[in-house]
This record gives structure tokens, sequence and C-alpha cells, in this order.
């Protein structure tokens, strides 16, 4: 495995000794100091220690479109306050294009 999939605290043996992951890029050896990891390293277990996987990440709840078009309308109003003639017509148009774009 690469260090960048372990998570924090993950022990590995690598290169003759046993490290623990403390940084991004970086672990601990258990004889001292903190090493630097490339990230091309492949790591091993340690042997009879199992490593703790990455949580797996909460799936990003789906947008409410209903929501979402009553914000850009919201935004569209206030801009169309701060904007001169010229710029109220790119804006509309822009704003055609959006919820075209979005269906």
């Amino acid at each position: 495995m690469k260090i960048d999939k372990l998570p924090p605290g993950a022990r590995f043996h690598w290169k003759g000794g046993n490290y623990t992951k403390v940084g991004p890029m970086t672990a601990a050896a258990d004889s001292g100091g903190v090493d630097f990891i490339p990230k091309h390293a492949t790591l091993q277990p340690i042997p009879g220690e199992a490593w703790a996987t990455e949580a797996e990440e909460e799936p990003t709840p789906a947008l409410d479109s209903v929501k979402v078009r009553a914000a850009f309308e919201t935004y569209h109003r206030a801009a169309l306050r701060l904007v001169d003639d010229a710029g109220r017509l790119e804006l509309e148009s822009a704003r055609v294009r959006f919820l075209a774009e979005i269906g």
C-alpha cells in the first residue's frame, strides 16, 4: 500500500524498519526519528498487525433542485440591483443559459 492511502496511526514495515504514520508523507520509526516516506514507496503491513482501513466517506447528498433554483433566483435579483441597464441584459442572458443548462 502507498503512504497516502494509510490513515494516521497505521503501522507498517519499510526498508527493514517498523513505522507509524504521523503525517501525510511522514512516519515515526520505532527506533526513533521521523522519516519522509516517498509516495511511490510500497509499504508492507507489520506481521501480525492488521491495517485499519480509512473510514468510508459519507456519500454527498443530492442537491434539492427547488432549493438550488430559489437560491439562484435570490442571487440573480440581488445582482440585477447592482448593475446598469447593459449589465442587466447580460445577466438576464446568463440566467437563461444557466437555467437551460441545469434543466
